[in-house]
């Protein structure tokens, strides 16, 4: 994993300047989806909550988990988690929830479920708004660079997704 996250910290050192997250904080932070060591998708939100246009993620639920490509994924509601069932791939992040961002530039990174987007009807989640505020410079040049580069990466590192 840290061969993995170095490489995004120097990229974004070299970026932008500057670097939010220390990058023995990136290394042992939060787990979210993609992210080998635990399997919580997007970090227990509901990822049918994040297509509603509230524009506000809702929280899971265990009561209704439903396991997906080896990560569990936390509904609030048993209907939404039926509707994930149904069409799985239309809700789950896209790169198995890495950062879309460090997809693009070739690297793996956690992605925030909180700093996300949604585009033309898939979900994408950045490492942190510093990143997120660089993917939005070019949003559809960053997709196709980064859907070149995650079939490039072998499946335990897709976990997830």
């Amino acid at each position: 994993m840290k061969n993995l996250i170095v490489p995004l910290a120097l990229a974004l050192a070299a970026t932008t300047g500057t670097f939010a997250l220390p990058i023995d904080a990136a290394i042992a932070g939060p787990t979210y989806t993609g992210v080998k060591g635990g399997n919580t998708a997007v970090g227990g939100y509901d990822v049918t909550s994040y297509f509603t246009g509230s524009g506000v993620p809702v929280k899971g639920s265990k009561a209704h988990k439903v396991t997906y490509k080896g990560a569990d994924y936390y509904f609030s509601t048993a209907a939404n988690a039926k509707k994930f069932k149904e069409k799985p791939a239309q809700f789950a992040p896209q790169y198995g929830g890495h950062c879309a961002w460090a997809m693009s530039r070739g690297s793996l990174a956690p992605g925030d479920p909180l700093v996300y987007k949604v585009v033309d009807g898939k979900l994408y989640l950045n490492v942190n708004k510093q990143v997120q505020k660089t993917w939005l410079t070019d949003v559809a040049g960053f997709i196709k660079k980064a859907d070149i580069n995650w079939p490039k990466f072998p499946d335990d590192a897709k976990f997830g997704g």
